[in-house]
C-alpha cells in the first residue's frame, strides 16, 4: 500500500514538471538540447542549433535562460534567409543570432517580472552574444525586443530544464548588425 502511494505521489511530481511544448512533454530532468529535439514547433531551431556547433554548449551545466523562437516565429523572418543562415559559410552569423537569445542564469517568467516592476517597466537582459534583450509586460504578456526594436511575445513560460529554464517566443530576434 505505501509503494502504490508512493509511485501515485511520483506520478504526480512528474506531471508537475513537465510541460507541453510542439506537442511532447518537457522534463525537468532533461537538458535544453534533450528537450528541445523532442518539439515539434522548434525543428528549425533545433536545425540551427545543430548548424552552429552549439549542441555541446547548450547541453552542457548552464545554468542558461532561452528565448526559443517556434518554426512559424523563423517562417516570419524574409524568405531564404533561414536557408542562407544554415549555410555552413555563415555559422558565425548563425552562432551569433543564436547566442543573442540566450542569456546565463536560471531566469523564471517571475524572475523577469521582478526585474521589470524593479525597471520601472523595463529589464534588460545581457545574452550570451553580447547584446541587450529588453523586457517589458503588455497586461499580463511578457514580452522581449531586440536591440533593433523588434518584439516578441513569450507564449509558453517557464519550461524548465536540468540546466536552466527555456521561454517559448513568437518571433526570431536579432542582434544589432
Amino acid at each position: 500500500m505505501v509503494l502504490s502511494m508512493s509511485m501515485s505521489a511520483q506520478s504526480k511530481m512528474m506531471k508537475q514538471e513537465t510541460k507541453m511544448v510542439g506537442g511532447a512533454e518537457m522534463y525537468s530532468t532533461k537538458n535544453i538540447i534533450e528537450n528541445a529535439v523532442n518539439s515539434k514547433d522548434h525543428t528549425t531551431l533545433v536545425a540551427a542549433v545543430k548548424a552552429a556547433d552549439l549542441v555541446d554548449a547548450l547541453s552542457s551545466e548552464g545554468p542558461f535562460t532561452v528565448f526559443a523562437p517556434t518554426n512559424s516565429a523563423f517562417s516570419k523572418l524574409p524568405a531564404g534567409t533561414v536557408d542562407t543562415l544554415l549555410m555552413p559559410e555563415n555559422k558565425m552569423m548563425l552562432q551569433s543570432i543564436l547566442k543573442y537569445h540566450v542569456a546565463s542564469g536560471n531566469w523564471s517568467a517571475e524572475d523577469i517580472m521582478k526585474a521589470i516592476k524593479k525597471g520601472n517597466g523595463t529589464a534588460e537582459i545581457k545574452t550570451l552574444s553580447g547584446g541587450t534583450l529588453t523586457a517589458w509586460m503588455k497586461g499580463k504578456h511578457v514580452y522581449v525586443k531586440d536591440e533593433n526594436g523588434n518584439s516578441a511575445q513569450v507564449t509558453i513560460a517557464d519550461v524548465n530544464q536540468s540546466n536552466g529554464v527555456i521561454h517559448v517566443i513568437d518571433a526570431v530576434l536579432l542582434p544589432k548588425s
